[in-house]
């Protein structure tokens, strides 16, 4: 992939490491393809967050925000043990202590 001058030129000026794909690594987009394929399966080729066909750009927006909405407050992931990300992130920040760890 082709990656602008400018744009590399600018990360080094501020001292951040671009993180650009590997060569050959077949995992290095897993999760951002397992993402995407439930996007359009759920909201993209459905009529669940929208009604009829898409016809304009606004369309597709507010279907995707309604997505995002229930992917991440009311879509149960077996990975979390059926609870929504949401509730699964409040839940471990609430079991995390106050105690310093060890450095």
């Amino acid at each position: 992939q082709y990656t602008s001058i400018r744009y590399t030129e600018h990360l080094e000026l501020e001292g951040i490491k671009p993180s650009i794909g590997s060569v050959g690594d077949a995992y290095d987009n897993a999760l951002m393809e397992s993402t995407i394929g439930l996007y359009k399966t759920e909201c993209i080729r459905t009529t669940v967050f929208h009604a009829g066909p898409y016809r304009t750009i606004n369309d597709v927006e507010y279907a995707t925000a309604g997505w995002v909405d229930w992917y991440n407050n009311r879509r149960l992931h077996s990975s979390l043990d059926y609870m929504a990300p949401a509730e699964y992130e409040a839940a471990h920040y609430a079991a995390l202590t106050e105690e310093p760890q060890p450095v």
